[in-house]
């Protein structure tokens, strides 16, 4: 498609004189362009189609960047993008060192906050909304939220203090019925307050007097049930957010430019919070993978960020293919592994909050569908079901990304923890998560699992180590456990592996040596195990060791060869600070090492997007990365 339009624009004022006509045609640009270049080089690409006219007609009204658009998560960013002078280097999105896949503060004055998270843009919003006021300004705020970034607390926490503090604000309710996950909860019906309405009660009392005179065939209760479900729709929408101090309006259709240009022209000036309900298409334009069978929920999934298929006109640099794909991603390990243990034990549950796909539960959820529980966009939520469980001898199995598990951290101590429920915590992503960058890496969460009493904090170095974990994990009764592993291959998996608890606190020397200890954490194993084979280290006689406990320590062998090594290095994919290495660090201080000691670990800022071997390379985090701040600290010449 030839672009006649969106080349031209390079912010919302380059098109707020266009007619209704040429609308519809940038809207088709907008389109177009993000599924032929998206499609090339990968991204999130279902979310922002489905806003494509709600992002045009926002800038058109609003005056941005002076009025502030607040993107709730950032996958819907990608028109705003666009159209906010971002399309010369859109073709590096998610890419290393190029544009961000989300909203960042840094990136542009028209992204007025940050997100990654989900749930987050209301109370942002109103957070701004309220230093308007304070600051005597006048600028008008909106928010963008999705139907499956409403289930969280987070966002209603923001609803209900903004309906408080009445201050002018506008909530976009974008309501395509779809996330990554099938939605769960109530958005899809209003909640359960709403149709305990009295109003619509009575009226549907008088109904069903009425229509317990008619004949009971089949055709008779398929009609009333669709009058009692238009009924309920035309008595209670936007009952709750009436409530709750807000103005609703809707719902109206999301792909109609021009009339979303009429509608918030209208209501843009109420001095008053207002919630505008709009009815979008998840994806729209795609052509569906799933034709013969009209199944469009699947391309929620399939589209919701797409691979990349680049071809000869756009330049990619192609990060270098990562050399252990040998075995299955920890992801799908993890699946089977549920599965299997599903099999044998009666007691096992899996939990996830919205992430069913990214955690490799699909197969559980198919094969034990009484079994599996998404609790959508509600991480706390998750936790503390996960303890209520627990308590009655159920044994729940709570797989959540490393950096959305941060998010309830009061309820792993207050609800888990000191009550010693015996929660396992199936932490996916820890450590580098790649093109999403760092709002999504898993840096954290050694550092704040092992500070809380009594948790048990593990990393697999592989497939095999993580089935003996979780059955490990399964035969504690009275901690919770966690156990962290990375996105990437689980580097040796057999399919019928052995059973085999391990010892809790256990490590397991995976190479002999005299002269300097290597503890390392997880799949850096491996890398650790790689690193010594540099020649520049080839004059040492390396001990490395597997720290498949982080949380507690093998001090039986560290009290046993605290006096052998003259220098003690710890390797893990986390945060230093806090991490396993200042876990070893005050050991050996409080036991009077004499020796040299170094931490390696992810540093002291937050780490920007890229591939996951790029990253690691960037932050010598790779084998020979590492092999060269050895040589360093070992005063020996670099890496060449």
């Amino acid at each position: 498609m030839q672009l006649k339009y969106l080349p031209n624009i390079s912010e919302p004022k380059d098109f707020r004189h266009f007619s209704d006509d040429q609308l519809i045609d940038l809207c088709e640009e907008l389109r177009t362009y993000t599924i032929e270049t998206i499609t090339e080089i990968g991204g999130h690409l279902a979310p922002t189609l489905g806003v494509i006219e709600l992002t045009v007609a926002l800038h058109y009204v609003y005056n941005t960047p002076i009025d502030k658009l607040i993107w709730d998560v950032g996958h819907q960013g990608y028109a705003h993008k666009l159209l906010t002078g971002r399309m010369k280097d859109f073709h590096t999105i998610r890419n290393f060192k190029g544009l961000s896949g989300f909203l960042k503060r840094s990136e542009s004055k028209f992204d007025s906050i940050g997100a990654g998270h989900a749930s987050t843009s209301i109370s942002a919003a109103l957070g701004i909304a309220e230093a308007r006021h304070q600051k005597n300004k006048d600028y008008r705020v909106a928010a963008i939220i999705g139907d499956g970034s409403m289930t969280g607390g987070l966002a209603f926490e923001g609803i209900n203090n903004a309906g408080h503090l009445k201050r002018q604000l506008l909530v976009i309710l974008n309501d395509n019925e779809m996330s990554i996950s099938p939605n769960v909860g109530a958005i899809s019906t209003y909640f359960t307050r709403l149709i305990s309405n009295p109003l619509y009660n009575r009226i549907r009392n008088e109904f069903w007097n009425f229509t317990g005179k008619l004949p009971a065939t089949e055709t008779t209760r398929t009609i009333i049930k669709k009058v009692e479900e238009s009924l309920k729709n035309l008595i209670v929408p936007g009952v709750l957010f009436d409530e709750l101090g807000f103005r609703y309006f809707g719902p109206i259709d999301g792909h109609d430019v021009n009339l979303l240009v009429k509608t918030i022209n209208n209501i843009k000036d109420i001095k008053k919070p207002v919630l505008l309900h709009v009815i979008t298409k998840k994806g729209k334009g795609m052509v569906s993978m799933n034709q013969n069978n009209g199944e469009y929920h699947n391309d929620a999934v399939k589209f919701h960020a797409v691979k990349a298929t680049p071809v000869e006109k756009i330049e990619i640099v192609k990060p270098e293919p990562d050399k252990k794909l040998k075995a299955p991603v920890f992801q799908d390990v993890f699946g089977k592994l549920v599965c299997e243990i599903a099999n044998n034990r009666e007691d096992t549950v899996c939990v996830t909050a919205a992430m069913r796909e990214g955690t490799g539960l699909v197969p559980f959820s198919k094969s034990f569908p009484n079994r599996y529980y998404d609790v959508g966009i509600a991480e706390g939520h998750a936790v503390t079901f996960c303890s209520g469980l627990a308590t009655e001898g159920v044994r729940p199995i709570a797989a959540i990304y490393s950096t959305f598990l941060q998010r309830a951290y009061d309820h792993i101590i207050h609800d888990c923890a000191i009550q010693h429920l015996p929660v396992i915590f199936c932490m996916d992503r820890a450590g580098i998560a790649g093109e999403d960058g760092p709002t999504h890496h898993g840096a954290l969460d050694i550092a704040y699992m092992r500070s809380i009493q009594g948790m048990i904090v593990s990393a697999p170095k592989n497939g095999n180590e993580l089935r003996k974990l979780l059955y490990t994990a399964l035969s504690v009764n009275d901690h919770p456990f966690s156990i962290r592993y990375p996105k990437t291959s689980s580097i040796e998996f057999e399919e019928n592996g052995q059973i085999e608890l391990i010892p809790i606190g256990s490590w397991d020397i995976e190479k002999k040596g005299k002269d300097v200890l290597i503890l390392a954490v997880g799949p850096m194993v491996y890398t650790a195990l790689e690193s010594v084979k540099e020649d520049v280290l080839s004059d040492y006689n390396i001990e490395i060791v597997n720290c498949r406990f982080i949380k507690p320590m093998d001090l039986a062998y560290l009290e046993k060869i605290k006096e052998k090594f003259s220098s003690i290095i710890t390797i893990e994919e986390g945060t230093k600070i806090g991490g396993f290495g200042d876990g070893v660090a005050s050991w050996l201080l409080e036991n009077n090492y004499k020796g040299n000691f170094k931490k390696i670990g992810l540093p002291d800022n937050f780490v920007e997007h890229g591939s996951r071997n790029q990253i690691l390379e960037m932050l010598s985090l790779d084998a020979k990365g590492i092999a060269n701040q050895l040589q360093k600290f070992l005063n020996k010449k670099k890496v060449k």
